[in-house]
Protein backbone atom coordinates (compact mmCIF):
# COMPACT_ATOMS: atom_id res chain seq x y z
CA UNK A 1 0.00 0.00 0.00
CA UNK A 2 1.32 3.44 -0.97
CA UNK A 3 0.65 6.35 1.38
CA UNK A 4 0.94 9.51 -0.70
CA UNK A 5 2.49 12.65 0.80
CA UNK A 6 -0.56 14.79 -0.03
CA UNK A 7 -2.88 12.45 1.92
CA UNK A 8 -1.25 13.18 5.31
CA UNK A 9 -3.29 15.36 7.67
CA UNK A 10 -1.59 17.84 10.03
CA UNK A 11 -2.37 17.66 13.77
CA UNK A 12 -0.87 19.33 16.85
CA UNK A 13 1.84 17.58 18.85
CA UNK A 14 0.88 15.83 22.05
CA UNK A 15 2.38 18.80 23.98
CA UNK A 16 1.04 21.41 21.53
CA UNK A 17 4.56 22.55 20.52
CA UNK A 18 4.48 21.68 16.83
CA UNK A 19 2.71 19.89 14.00
CA UNK A 20 2.83 16.21 13.09
CA UNK A 21 1.54 14.21 10.14
CA UNK A 22 0.95 10.55 10.93
CA UNK A 23 2.01 8.22 8.12
CA UNK A 24 0.96 4.94 9.74
CA UNK A 25 0.45 3.42 13.19
CA UNK A 26 -0.44 0.07 14.66
CA UNK A 27 -2.85 -1.07 15.67
CA UNK A 28 -4.93 0.97 13.23
CA UNK A 29 -6.70 3.86 14.92
CA UNK A 30 -4.60 3.63 18.10
CA UNK A 31 -4.28 6.81 20.16
CA UNK A 32 -0.91 8.32 21.10
CA UNK A 33 -1.15 6.43 24.40
CA UNK A 34 -1.98 3.05 22.85
CA UNK A 35 0.09 2.54 19.67
CA UNK A 36 2.60 -0.31 19.36
CA UNK A 37 4.44 1.54 16.59
CA UNK A 38 4.04 4.85 14.76
CA UNK A 39 5.66 6.62 11.80
CA UNK A 40 5.18 10.35 11.29
CA UNK A 41 6.57 13.60 9.92
CA UNK A 42 7.05 16.56 12.24
CA UNK A 43 7.50 20.26 11.52
CA UNK A 44 9.51 21.99 14.23
CA UNK A 45 9.15 25.78 14.04
CA UNK A 46 10.60 26.84 17.40
CA UNK A 47 12.76 25.72 20.30
CA UNK A 48 11.01 23.70 23.00
CA UNK A 49 10.47 20.48 24.88
CA UNK A 50 9.66 17.23 23.12
CA UNK A 51 6.53 15.34 24.13
CA UNK A 52 7.25 12.52 26.59
CA UNK A 53 6.37 8.95 25.57
CA UNK A 54 7.08 6.55 28.44
CA UNK A 55 8.17 3.07 27.35
CA UNK A 56 8.74 4.16 23.74
CA UNK A 57 11.99 3.98 21.75
CA UNK A 58 12.34 6.81 19.23
CA UNK A 59 14.35 7.35 16.06
CA UNK A 60 14.44 10.82 14.51
CA UNK A 61 15.83 11.56 11.02
CA UNK A 62 16.37 15.16 9.86
CA UNK A 63 14.74 15.71 6.46
CA UNK A 64 14.86 19.47 5.85
CA UNK A 65 16.28 22.58 7.46
CA UNK A 66 19.58 23.51 9.10
CA UNK A 67 18.87 21.11 11.94
CA UNK A 68 18.55 21.07 15.69
CA UNK A 69 20.26 20.05 18.89
CA UNK A 70 18.38 17.71 21.20
CA UNK A 71 19.61 18.15 24.76
CA UNK A 72 18.70 15.49 27.31
CA UNK A 73 18.21 16.29 31.02
CA UNK A 74 21.51 14.48 31.75
CA UNK A 75 23.38 16.84 29.39
CA UNK A 76 23.80 14.43 26.49
CA UNK A 77 23.31 16.20 23.16
CA UNK A 78 22.15 14.73 19.85
CA UNK A 79 23.14 17.08 17.01
CA UNK A 80 21.21 16.78 13.77
CA UNK A 81 22.97 19.29 11.54
CA UNK A 82 22.84 17.68 8.10
CA UNK A 83 20.04 16.11 6.08
CA UNK A 84 19.50 12.45 7.03
CA UNK A 85 21.30 12.79 10.39
CA UNK A 86 19.79 10.35 12.93
CA UNK A 87 19.14 10.50 16.68
CA UNK A 88 18.00 7.52 18.78
CA UNK A 89 16.64 8.00 22.31
CA UNK A 90 14.11 6.78 24.86
CA UNK A 91 10.76 8.54 24.66
CA UNK A 92 10.56 9.12 28.40
CA UNK A 93 13.85 11.05 28.38
CA UNK A 94 13.24 14.78 28.88
CA UNK A 95 14.52 16.44 25.68
CA UNK A 96 14.76 20.11 24.76
CA UNK A 97 15.13 20.94 21.06
CA UNK A 98 17.11 24.00 19.96
CA UNK A 99 16.86 24.90 16.28
CA UNK A 100 20.19 25.67 14.61
CA UNK A 101 18.91 28.17 12.02
CA UNK A 102 15.17 28.16 11.43
CA UNK A 103 12.43 25.52 11.09
CA UNK A 104 13.07 21.85 10.38
CA UNK A 105 11.14 18.80 9.25
CA UNK A 106 11.93 15.34 10.58
CA UNK A 107 10.85 11.73 10.15
CA UNK A 108 9.89 10.06 13.42
CA UNK A 109 9.70 6.34 14.23
CA UNK A 110 8.30 5.34 17.63
CA UNK A 111 7.90 1.80 18.97
CA UNK A 112 6.58 0.78 22.35
CA UNK A 113 9.55 -1.28 23.53
CA UNK A 114 7.47 -4.05 25.14
CA UNK A 115 5.50 -4.54 21.89
CA UNK A 116 7.78 -3.79 18.91
CA UNK A 117 11.31 -3.17 17.60
CA UNK A 118 12.35 -0.97 14.67
CA UNK A 119 15.40 -0.80 12.42
CA UNK A 120 15.84 2.45 10.46
CA UNK A 121 18.42 2.80 7.66
CA UNK A 122 19.20 5.77 5.41
CA UNK A 123 19.73 4.81 1.76
CA UNK A 124 20.89 6.58 -1.38
CA UNK A 125 20.57 5.24 -4.90
CA UNK A 126 19.67 1.61 -5.67
CA UNK A 127 19.66 -1.25 -3.15
CA UNK A 128 18.45 -4.83 -2.88
CA UNK A 129 16.72 -5.62 0.41
CA UNK A 130 16.29 -9.09 1.87
CA UNK A 131 13.17 -10.39 3.53
CA UNK A 132 11.76 -7.89 5.99
CA UNK A 133 10.21 -8.30 9.41
CA UNK A 134 6.48 -8.08 10.06
CA UNK A 135 6.27 -4.64 8.43
CA UNK A 136 8.54 -2.94 5.93
CA UNK A 137 8.27 0.74 5.02
CA UNK A 138 10.11 2.67 2.32
CA UNK A 139 9.91 6.47 2.66
CA UNK A 140 11.14 8.57 -0.28
CA UNK A 141 13.00 11.55 1.18
CA UNK A 142 14.00 13.13 -2.11
CA UNK A 143 13.68 12.02 -5.73
CA UNK A 144 11.92 8.93 -7.05
CA UNK A 145 12.26 5.25 -6.04
CA UNK A 146 11.10 2.37 -8.24
CA UNK A 147 10.41 -0.76 -6.18
CA UNK A 148 10.00 -4.33 -7.39
CA UNK A 149 8.79 -6.94 -4.89
CA UNK A 150 9.72 -10.64 -5.00
CA UNK A 151 6.28 -11.41 -6.48
CA UNK A 152 7.03 -8.93 -9.33
CA UNK A 153 4.64 -6.28 -7.93
CA UNK A 154 5.95 -2.81 -8.79
CA UNK A 155 5.57 0.54 -7.06
CA UNK A 156 6.91 4.05 -7.66
CA UNK A 157 7.41 6.53 -4.83
CA UNK A 158 7.82 10.28 -5.28
CA UNK A 159 9.25 12.64 -2.66
CA UNK A 160 7.27 12.30 0.59
CA UNK A 161 5.52 9.05 -0.37
CA UNK A 162 5.68 5.90 1.78
CA UNK A 163 5.26 2.23 0.79
CA UNK A 164 3.99 -0.20 3.43
CA UNK A 165 4.48 -3.95 2.90
CA UNK A 166 3.49 -6.70 5.31
CA UNK A 167 6.00 -9.59 5.49
CA UNK A 168 8.06 -8.44 2.48
CA UNK A 169 9.93 -11.36 0.88
CA UNK A 170 12.57 -9.11 -0.67
CA UNK A 171 12.72 -5.88 -2.65
CA UNK A 172 14.74 -4.32 -5.42
CA UNK A 173 14.76 -0.53 -4.98
CA UNK A 174 16.05 1.39 -8.00
CA UNK A 175 16.89 5.08 -7.76
CA UNK A 176 19.46 7.58 -8.97
CA UNK A 177 22.47 8.33 -6.77
CA UNK A 178 20.89 11.71 -5.93
CA UNK A 179 17.76 10.02 -4.54
CA UNK A 180 17.57 9.46 -0.78
CA UNK A 181 15.13 7.20 1.05
CA UNK A 182 14.55 5.49 4.37
CA UNK A 183 14.13 1.75 4.94
CA UNK A 184 12.21 0.91 8.11
CA UNK A 185 11.61 -2.65 9.34
CA UNK A 186 9.29 -3.22 12.28
CA UNK A 187 9.06 -6.46 14.26
CA UNK A 188 6.00 -6.69 16.49
CA UNK A 189 5.16 -9.05 19.33
CA UNK A 190 1.87 -9.97 17.66
CA UNK A 191 3.11 -10.03 14.06
CA UNK A 192 0.84 -7.16 12.99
Amino acid sequence: MIIRADSLAATSWKNGGGVTREIAAGPAGASLDAFAWRLSLADVASDGAFSAFAGVDRVLVLLDGAGMRLTQADGRVHTLDAPLAIARFAGETPIHATLINGPTRDFNVMVRRDRARAAVDVRRGSHSLGAGHDLTFIFCVRGRVHIKAADDTRHTLETGDTLRLDHAAGLQCDASDETSWLHIDIKTETGT
